[in-house]
């Protein structure tokens, strides 16, 4: 099989679907591997160190995807992009397609075979391909609410750790699972008064243990909720449903009781967000004012530590590359069901339940 990653164009995206040591296993196992010129350029992965692996480098992106029998990317495909798909195509990428149904017309209009990293799972029915970038987009949100929470940066002026004599600031995280772990580890290390909501007792009874007394566990009903938010300094919402769009869990209401100055950031915004008041940011404009409360919601956070997001990221999804370039994609789906679990178009359809549920409640 001919495997292709081209150069991601999302705004500030510099991770890259394949690392030239990925590369070298596809090689090994037979199959041809083909990266668009300067894919991995601004992280460290010059062109000569694809090549050095036996990789072919494509002039641009039309002569990528002209070649590749199975695209590999970081970030869902842009409009551009999904005009270059065909039939013939594997896409194997993150999609996100619950809350954006124009990509997922396009998608379905391709006739391409799209497998999405966020719905694969495994056998303890975890997401192993969406784990390692939860792990960085929650360390991330805790390091973007300090920044924000600076004076300077429309925050209130308010340090996470506090000082000697002076009152560390309070953290809420809704969502215990594996983003909002790693974003109140962050905020925990950093000397913060950290609350953590969750619907899972048995979640909640986990990260007691992990935590040692060192954060409040609280069950997450809409008075924990009120109450937790309304003393935040920095709120971060993590709450996922797999394959589907996220729920809103903090109402504008609940946002406009907030102290000014204090921020949210939504981890969750590439389902849609879990506040009311989220709309998708960027890296050029990450946020924006909502009742005096600074919104943080760029939907490809890890873009900002693209080397680490990358070799990451690629640790996850190379076996399941492998999988789908020794068998192709029929086989590899027919033999592992949890790699089955990730195909979300095939044939001109969305196919996905949880998408398809998402999608119609937005139609």
């Amino acid at each position: 099989m001919r495997v292709g990653s081209p150069k991601e164009i999302k705004n500030r995206e510099f991770r890259v679907g394949i690392t030239p040591s990925g590369a070298r296993e596809l090689i090994a196992a037979g199959h041809e591997v083909v990266i668009e010129t300067q894919a991995g350029a601004a992280i460290g992965f010059a062109d000569e160190n694809y090549a050095s692996q036996g990789c072919k480098i494509a002039a641009n992106a039309d002569e990528l995807f002209a070649s590749a029998d199975m695209v590999v990317k970081v970030k869902e495909p842009q409009p551009e992009e999904i005009s270059r798909l065909e039939a013939r195509h594997t896409l194997f990428t993150y999609l996100h397609l619950a809350p954006d149904p124009d990509q997922a017309n396009g998608l379905a209009k391709s006739g391409a075979t799209c497998i999405a990293y966020e719905t694969v799972t495994d056998i303890a029915g975890k997401l192993p391909l969406l784990t390692p970038m939860s792990e960085v987009a929650g360390r991330l949100s805790v390091q973007a609410g300090a920044k924000y929470l600076e004076i300077a940066n429309g925050g209130s002026g308010v340090l996470l750790g506090g000082v000697t004599g002076v009152a560390p600031a309070n953290v809420t995280v809704i969502g215990g699972g594996v983003a909002g772990l790693n974003a109140a580890q962050m905020a925990i290390g950093l000397g913060a008064t950290v609350t953590v909501l969750d619907r899972s007792t048995d979640r909640l009874r986990e990260l007691n243990g992990l935590f040692d007394g060192r954060a409040r566990t609280l069950f997450s009903t809409a008075n924990a909720v009120d109450e937790a938010v309304q003393s935040a300094d920095l709120v971060v919402g993590a709450v996922l449903l797999p394959g589907a769009a996220a729920p809103k869990v903090v109402s504008a209401d609940q946002v406009a009781k907030m102290k000014p100055g204090s921020v949210v950031v939504d981890v969750a915004i590439d389902q849609g967000g879990c506040f009311e008041t989220s709309k998708p940011t960027s890296h050029d404009a990450p946020v924006y004012l909502v009742d005096e409360v600074v919104h943080y919601c760029v939907t490809n956070m890890p873009a900002s530590v693209a080397r680490t997001s990358t070799d990451a990221l690629t640790n996850a999804t190379l076996p399941f590359m492998l999988a789908l370039a020794n068998k192709g994609p029929e086989t590899a789906m027919a033999d592992n069901p949890h790699l089955a679990a990730g195909l979300n178009v095939q044939a001109g359809e969305i196919v996905h339940p949880d998408v398809v549920e998402s999608l119609d409640r937005l139609s």
